[in-house]
């Protein structure tokens, strides 16, 4: 039985939710083993939660890149 992978942060958004994507059709298939099924689960949620890092990360890049835009239409 293999170990969840960890690490997700050096996942790009798309590959972490492609993954996600695929564990959740997995998981619906209804044909792992318990174990299986946890371990699964485990990694979701671990991509889950980097996908949602990095959309965070976004939405701070865009609040602040629309910050310097209305900066920069003030002073003109």
């Amino acid at each position: 039985m293999a170990t969840p992978h960890v690490v997700t942060d050096d996942l790009t958004f798309g590959s972490a939710l492609a993954e996600l994507e695929q564990i959740v059709r997995s998981l619906e298939s209804g044909q792992l083993e318990l174990e299986e099924s946890l371990e699964q689960y485990e990694r979701g949620v671990a991509l889950l939660n980097a996908c949602q890092r990095k959309l965070d990360g976004a939405q701070q890049r865009i609040t602040m890149l629309v910050g310097e835009l209305e900066d920069d239409e003030a002073t003109d």
